[in-house]
């Protein structure tokens, strides 16, 4: 058995993989072939090899961690320095350099306070509601404590995020434990009407908002919002004239804006942070994903110094009541701060500049395919609708893509594209060609010719 063989076939006998239905990769499962599953063996800038010489670029940065290309050596070269100091500390009653350095970091970059630290994106999410919630019920306001967001959000799969997640396929079977919130239309831009602009979609979502905070302001603590692109329903892009109504319509009914920059956070919309670009400032700012570059679990809330201020207090029960054992791990805090060298060491949000043209006129035969819709980009985050009658056609285009020894992973019929920054001339040449020839070799699957519109099955 070939050493693929051995781990493919080792994972599945021990590993449960995430977002993923098992028997999909097995043999006896309903796609034949099965879905590869690919072992890794090492990878290296946009690289991912396996353990017989064959290599996928990395084309959706390993589900939108990496920034600056794997095995990077300047954050590897800070975390052999932090690991000969300090591994890990309770931050309860204890603090570390890093850790405050990083806080101060943060609070610099977004005028933001307290940075309150998790481990992953969904707990900042949860970190926020909560926060949130707990701060009305200390300024005498418990009834604030409902929440609302957008048609199509994702905030993460834990049930709090789920609460404000609106992707059936994550929440449906979880209904019974999830306390739902509202959910108010979406300005994606690709709901304009003939005439219509991106802005004018925006103002009526935002209309849309206003008339629901309008009645329900009194026991609403927050809107959640992910601003300019919601990933998960499929790179919806919209005018960031959507978070200035929001700001201002969260300040007239004293409700909190809540600002999930996971996923879009550290330059992937152009800027390093996705809000800049509306010249606003949430009341809650979640952070994960890029935060480290790619290379260790870490989430931070950044919250404003009035929230922070309502549970300062002599009572230990009016104190933000949340923790995780590894919460503000030294060793991510320190690929935090590496990460953020290196945006500076590198001009890292201008070279992003001319690596999107490049990439957008590599793209442009793709672009060009008459199945594509509403062809789009932000920043260094591409994506496409594509029509076809193949209701799994994520799936089957992810399967002709690693053939092409590329990682891509549609989102229902939305095939889109994440790089990490470093990538090349040539490398996106190659992702160029392979994205295209993917596609053909998808839709020469069809067997009708009737375009649907496919549904989620991941991301």
């Amino acid at each position: 058995m070939s050493a693929n063989a051995t781990w493919r076939q080792r994972s599945l006998a021990a590993v449960w993989h995430p977002c993923t239905q098992m028997k999909l990769h097995a043999p006896d499962g309903a796609t034949a072939p099965p879905l590869p599953l690919i072992p890794v063996a090492r990878a290296d800038g946009v690289w991912l090899h396996d353990h017989e010489g064959r290599r996928y670029l990395d084309a959706i940065s390993s589900w939108w961690v990496n920034l600056f290309g794997h095995n990077h050596p300047a954050i590897r070269a800070a975390l052999i320095e932090q690991l000969h100091t300090l591994d890990h500390v309770m931050l309860a009653g204890f603090t570390h350099a890093p850790v405050v350095e990083l806080s101060e970091r943060l609070a610099a970059l977004t005028g933001l306070g307290h940075a309150f630290y998790g481990s992953d994106g969904a707990s900042a999410t949860e970190i926020a509601l909560k926060m949130s919630a707990h701060h009305w019920r200390n300024a005498g306001r418990a009834g604030k404590n409902r929440f609302v967001g957008v048609a199509g959000g994702y905030h993460g799969e834990t049930v709090g995020a789920l609460a404000v997640t609106d992707i059936a396929l994550f929440r449906e079977a979880y209904a019974p434990l999830v306390r739902l919130a509202a959910t108010v239309p979406s300005p994606d831009a690709r709901q304009a009407a003939p005439g219509e602009t991106p802005a004018d979609v925006a103002e009526r979502a935002a209309a849309a908002l206003g008339e629901w905070l309008a009645e329900h302001a009194h026991q609403t603590a927050a809107v959640i919002i992910e601003p300019l692109i919601q990933c998960a329903a499929g790179m919806a892009m919209h005018d960031p004239l959507y978070l200035r109504r929001a700001r201002a319509l969260c300040d007239q009914h004293q409700v909190h804006l809540v600002l999930d920059e996971i996923a879009v956070g550290f330059g992937r919309t152009g800027t390093l942070f996705a809000h800049e670009q509306a010249g606003i400032r949430p009341d809650f700012l979640c952070l994960s994903k890029g935060l480290t570059g790619g290379t260790l679990p870490l989430s931070v809330v950044l919250s404003t110094d009035a929230v922070y201020a309502a549970f300062y207090d002599d009572e230990v029960a009016r104190g933000f009541l949340h923790s995780h054992s590894y919460t503000g791990n030294p060793l991510a805090c320190r690929a935090a701060l590496a990460t953020l060298d290196l945006f500076e060491q590198t001009d890292a949000l201008r070279q992003n500049l001319g690596t999107s043209q490049r990439l957008a006129a590599q793209f442009a035969p793709l672009t060009a395919h008459p199945r594509v819709r509403f062809a789009r980009r932000k920043g260094m985050v591409f994506a496409w609708d594509v029509l076809s009658s193949l209701p799994d056609f994520g799936r089957r285009y992810a399967r002709h893509a690693l053939a092409q020894g590329l990682l891509l992973r549609p989102i229902g019929h939305t095939l889109y594209a994440m790089p990490p920054y470093v990538i090349d001339e040539a490398e996106g040449e190659l992702l160029a060609r392979g994205a295209l020839a993917a596609l053909q070799a998808t839709l020469a699957e069809e067997t009708s010719p009737a375009p649907v519109r496919g549904v989620p099955d991941g991301v």
